[in-house]
């Protein structure tokens, strides 16, 4: 019991911090593009997509801000079983982007961002229960950078980037266990305050006029959650002096990632844009976690995750001065490998339709708007490394179906 405890507990501290949807949501007007933006100058988003375009963009001082409302439904089924589940979520993911070009060669900036911000709820008690009730979880980003020019068509940039943020995660403790009235046993993971460090670099180069490269990575963050608090529900008896509420300490790396790309002017009124993304998934191998409760032992949880590409293309058009028009597309690939599929994180491989369009109100502030479906492919797949009486492999699954559907409003203003 105190062994599938720990890795119980350990489970939910890796998909506290790993789990839920983590879409493409950093910026109305690139989102609208399909998400490119690595060598794409066109508003004060390039902060987050490569810092070193900056110092290109045409205005001294240039603020774009916005936020998307996030939709997400899950449907999961077992024919042999007869179990049927969904869940029905949202989100509000928001961005905040400033630069001033202080010099002709040197911009400087803040950049502000929630990459995750979502939540994930079955029903209390389903049939994966044991693996997750619900996780709420929430991360800012926050990123000063600056960007130089060294010549005329070559620039870098970048800065540290400080990550702050909570989780709040409920899963059963077994698939059976139950208190004397009959209600299962459960157990709250909830780590609130968590910080972190990290970096982004990049650097963007026009071989010819109206054609950008760009290239941007964005080290590894690592997670560090001291002190969190475990706390246990309906155990019986027998378990209660055994199972008392606990702290734990538990790391977690998040993955590095290098984005490179390039866009193409054609004329004055058209633009297309390329980026390749490629996240270093495979930094989770496993996870370690100790509790404060000396009955409860230090566990590893293997994950096994790989790396993973994101191809995205993009498109705008600019038909007069009052109205930029924007779409594109993206296939995302999902980092889960086979027998590892578990609920906390129906993630399968996607394609991302997205659209968008700015109306400028003057020539220094506009409207800009989104939209996102995100359509993952359907899967038949299973989580096999749940530990129950001394057996490691216990499988849990079934037919996961998702869809995602994003609507977002900004503002832009520069001078």
């Amino acid at each position: 019991m105190r062994k599938l405890l720990s890795l119980t507990m350990m489970a939910l501290a890796t998909s506290a911090f790993a789990g839920g949807y983590r879409v493409s949501l950093q910026g109305q007007q690139q989102l609208g593009m399909g998400h490119t933006g690595v060598a794409v100058t066109n508003s004060a988003e390039v902060l987050f997509f490569n810092p070193a375009g900056a110092v290109f963009l045409k205005d001294r001082f240039n603020i774009s801000v916005g936020a998307n409302a996030l939709f997400a439904r899950t449907k999961f089924q077992n024919e042999t079983y007869n179990w049927k589940d969904s869940t029905e979520n949202t989100g509000t993911p928001f961005s905040l982007y400033a630069s001033y070009k202080a010099m002709d060669w040197l911009a400087l900036g803040l950049a502000v961002y929630s990459p995750y911000g979502s939540a994930v709820e079955w029903d209390q008690d389903w049939a994966g229960s044991h693996l997750v009730n619900n996780i709420d979880l929430k991360a800012i980003y926050i990123q000063p950078i600056a960007s130089i020019r060294l010549t005329e068509k070559f620039s870098i940039g970048g800065g540290p980037i400080f990550v702050t943020g909570g989780v709040e995660f409920n899963r059963n403790l077994t698939r059976s266990l139950t208190d004397e009235e009959g209600n299962r046993s459960d157990v709250t993971l909830d780590a609130q305050n968590v910080t972190a460090w990290g970096w982004s670099a990049g650097f963007m180069f026009n071989p010819v006029d109206n054609v950008r490269l760009g290239l941007n990575y964005r080290s590894e963050i690592t997670m560090e959650a001291r002190d969190g608090d475990a706390t246990f529900n309906d155990l019986p008896a027998f378990a209660q002096g055994i199972y008392t509420n606990t702290t734990f300490n538990a790391d977690l790396p998040l993955p590095a990632e290098i984005t490179a790309g390039i866009s193409w002017q054609i004329n004055d009124k058209w633009l297309v844009a390329f980026d390749y993304n490629r996240a270093f998934w495979n930094v989770y191998e496993s996870l370690t976690v100790d509790f404060a409760n000396p009955g409860i032992a230090t566990s590893v949880n293997p994950r096994n995750y790989k790396d993973a590409s994101t191809f995205r293309f993009g498109t705008q058009f600019k038909p007069n001065d009052k109205l930029i028009l924007r779409a594109g597309i993206y296939h995302d690939e999902s980092p889960v490998r086979k027998g590892y599929f578990a609920p906390e994180t129906p993630r399968n491989d996607s394609m991302g339709y997205t659209g968008g369009l700015t109306y400028m109100i003057n020539a220094n502030f506009g409207i800009d708007v989104s939209f996102l479906y995100l359509h993952f492919d359907q899967v038949d797949a299973s989580y096999d490394h749940y530990n129950e009486d001394g057996n490691p492999n216990v499988s849990f699954g079934g037919t996961y179906k998702n869809v995602v559907f994003s609507p977002g409003v900004g503002l832009n203003y520069r001078f």
